[in-house]
């Protein structure tokens, strides 16, 4: 799905805190003056002099390397034409944060302000000493096409224009797929292309150069078809002008293999995909519609294969399937230019991904457990973790092969680890959830609507298509809020207990709760009394199936909010104790900390408890659980209460689960320091690999330990998850924010998701 954006979100994301989406953050100590002495004057003189004596050691002593320029006039931004540089700006952020997240580039965004091409090529030429790559963006056509020429044989880094080649490079991967899949020869076929842009131009060079015929391509601007009989084609258009006269695009498309769309919404029919030929591909890539939506495309024709810029279907071509990959392979052989061969390269190696079995934690963003190779798979998606080891390799192999490398790799199981370890997972597990998510919607019931952030966080997934909100409260005064925050919620339920209305909800909810507690100090008049509290009206909710999850505790203390829950809902078969877990997203992966929120001092068998109820938890995230049993103590090096239940927990938990890769009780830097772990005691399974869970001895230490990491790591917060509630029922940390409550959200239908599935 792609979410519906609001303006005031748009502007408070990129205005809130510090302006902007970028910074530079320094990559050694600068803690002393000895530091800053290095770093700058007098210690900076001796990289100067070695770089002096040997140009190429800036790749050894400076960021260069590693340092892409994002480089735009701002005359063709996204969807919103000739804009200016200013208003461009943060786009090229963006694009920035995409490198880097994707392929752990760093990029200095460069607005210029020029629509001269002799300027602008000069102006990027005199910045080759400071980069290692120019990535050319949003530079309108003819122009883009002259300036990216110029500068790549006038520059010896790589240069690429995005905007014409990306799209080229996914879709013709789609289309060596696709065109496997219908069996047909990429010679034999005829293209009719809509659009002439630079990106539609590009796509089409890109698909000669694979096999198609140039005689077999139709192409079509807003004046229509391209022919020989036309005055008033560029050079670039001339390349692709027909023999044959066609008066539309209807009458071309009867007969096609292969319709390409980068041009606009709705300018193809049900009717015109009808008359193409058996096993048609109908790529229609104009953002954010489609020249046809997909809906009717495949209604029109069964046989038909698809594919979209959309998140939302199957097949989604996406830039960021490519850039960030092909610049990694580049800047890693300091190659002097993107060549055909490299380009080459990463449509094939990105056609051959799609053929291997699918990751789990891709199934899992996708809510399938079995995405594989076939007519809504035919390139890879985005969340795939292999796209860097798979597409950057590719490409330096071919900038070695094709010359253009001047600084080969020679141990390519080197290459490989250094690449696997260029990203942690800090992000893509909380991008992986909320896909999930989207794929089937639950009904969440907020039980503190009364609070700006709440409401906020329901407006965001509701628009994301995460959730279908429930609000509890007052509804003059949720109203109110909503207004005064120009939030979108008019359409979303709003129940209050105390409303007449809800009278016979009440009256229900008493009866059902009074058979359930009658025989544990709860008389009918109670019963009734309790369900004008919302935590006990959304409790149950989820219990009678009107909801089905819970989300509370924002402004109410912890043991208020899961008390109603265990009384209404309960806990899940065959568990004594709740638990409580957070996920912090780290740079080295998701970490898993345990009991953080409920078990005060839990005693040996229930640390065993609390301890699978954790491996499940990080399981369904389709992550191996890595888990140390934490302590003042390594293997018995201190005697004390916690240390020896620690141990104890632990012989029980390797008895119960020996395939488990667990161990303890360690101390908490040891499970990091593998090194140390490995010298020190070898026998641990944790030696090879450390640990990504990790389960206190009490609750005083676990939340004095995940409170220090979250503020002085400064790394963001997933939890606290409630483990072991027979439906799901989450309980936010007081002051939370809204995205700290978006992903509650997420997890909470995940696990409504696989509650019901059961």
């Amino acid at each position: 799905m792609n979410p519906k954006i609001r303006r005031e979100d748009a502007l408070h994301y990129h205005a809130k805190g510090r302006p902007g989406k970028i910074a530079v953050v320094p990559t050694k100590e600068t803690n002393n003056q000895l530091d800053l002495s290095l770093a700058y004057s007098p210690g900076v003189a001796e990289p100067c002099m070695e770089i002096y004596r040997n140009v190429e050691d800036v790749y050894k002593y400076t960021a260069k390397g590693n340092l892409v320029a994002v480089i735009s006039n701002g005359t063709a931004v996204l969807g919103l034409g000739d804009i200016g540089p200013e208003a461009g700006k943060p786009v090229m952020e963006g694009k920035g944060l995409l490198f880097k997240i994707y392929a752990d580039i760093d990029v200095f965004d460069i607005e210029l302000n020029t629509k001269d091409v002799d300027e602008f090529v000069r102006t990027v030429k005199i910045l080759e000493p400071t980069f290692g790559g120019v990535n050319l963006e949003d530079i309108k056509a003819p122009e883009c096409f002259e300036i990216e020429r110029r500068l790549k044989e006038e520059m010896n880094i790589p240069v690429m224009h995005d905007d014409q080649h990306g799209t080229a490079i996914i879709s013709a991967a789609a289309l060596l797929n696709g065109l496997e899949l219908v069996e047909k020869k990429i010679e034999d076929i005829r293209v009719v292309v809509s659009g002439a842009g630079a990106s539609a131009i590009s796509c089409t060079k890109l698909y000669v150069a694979l096999g198609v015929r140039r005689e077999n391509v139709d192409m079509f601007d807003s004046k229509g078809h391209i022919n020989t009989a036309r005055t008033d084609l560029d050079a670039m258009k001339q390349e692709f002008a027909s023999e044959r006269r066609f008066g539309s695009l209807a009458e071309a498309m009867a007969g096609a293999d292969l319709f390409l769309g980068l041009s606009k919404a709705n300018v193809v029919s049900k009717d015109m995909v009808k008359s193409m030929a058996k096993d048609p591909m109908v790529f229609a890539m104009a953002n954010p519609d489609p020249e046809i939506p997909y809906p009717d495309a495949v209604e029109a024709r069964a046989d038909v294969i698809m594919a979209t810029g959309r998140s939302d279907y199957p097949n989604q071509v996406n830039n960021v399937l490519g850039f960030p990959y092909i610049f990694r392979g580049a800047l890693d052989v300091r190659a002097k230019e993107i060549n055909e061969e490299m380009k080459l390269a990463a449509v094939r190696a990105l056609a051959e991904l799609t053929k291997k079995p699918v990751p789990d934690i891709v199934n899992l963003a996708y809510n399938t457990t079995n995405l594989t190779f076939g007519r809504d798979y035919i390139i890879p998606k985005p969340v795939d973790p292999r796209l860097l080891t798979t597409v950057a390799p590719a490409v330096a192999k071919a900038a070695m092969d094709s010359g253009m490398a001047q600084h080969p790799i020679t141990d390519w199981d080197a290459y490989h680890a250094q690449l696997e370890k260029r990203l942690g997972q800090d992000n893509q597990i909380s991008r992986v959830i909320i896909s999930k998510a989207r794929k089937d919607p639950k009904r969440v019931v907020f039980a503190d609507a009364e609070n700006v952030q709440v409401l906020k966080a329901a407006q965001q997934v509701r628009d994301e298509g995460i959730a279908t909100p429930i609000l509890l409260g007052k509804e003059d005064k949720i109203r109110s809020i909503i207004e005064l925050n120009n939030l979108d919620l008019d359409d979303v339920p709003v129940l209050d207990p105390y409303n007449p209305d809800q009278t016979a909800h009440v009256e229900n909810f008493a009866n059902t709760y009074f058979q359930k507690r009658q025989r544990k100090g709860v008389n009918a008049s109670e019963a009734k009394k309790m369900m004008y509290y919302r935590n006990y009206f959304g409790a149950m909710m989820v219990e009678t199936g009107e909801a089905d999850a819970l989300i509370s505790g924002l402004t109410r203390n912890y043991p208020d909010t899961i008390r109603p829950a265990l009384q209404i809902i309960g806990k899940e078969a065959n568990v004594q104790k709740v638990a409580g877990m957070y996920i912090l997203l780290t740079r080295r992966g998701p970490l898993f900390l345990a009991d953080t929120t409920v078990n005060f001092n839990p005693s040996v068998n229930d640390l065993v408890e609390i301890t699978e109820l954790t491996a499940q938890a990080v399981e369904r995230f389709n992550i191996k659980p890595r888990i140390a049993l934490l302590s003042y103590s390594n293997f018995g090096s201190a005697k004390g209460e916690d240390a020896e239940k620690m141990s104890a927990a632990t012989a029980i938990l390797q008895k119960k689960h020996p395939d488990m890769v667990i161990d303890g009780e360690l101390q908490a830097h040891l499970p990091f320091d593998t090194e140390l772990l490995k010298a020190n005691h070898p026998f641990s399974k944790l030696a090879d690999g450390g640990a990504n869970t990790l389960i206190f001895p009490n609750l005083s230490a676990s939340n004095i330990a995940y409170n220090l990491l979250k503020e002085v790591g400064e790394y963001e917060a997933i939890g606290p998850i409630l483990l072991g509630m027979g439906k799901p029922v989450y309980v936010l940390q007081l002051g939370s924010s809204v995205r700290e409550i978006v992903n509650m959200v997420a997890i909470a239908v995940v696990e409504a998701q696989m509650k019901g599935n059961k």
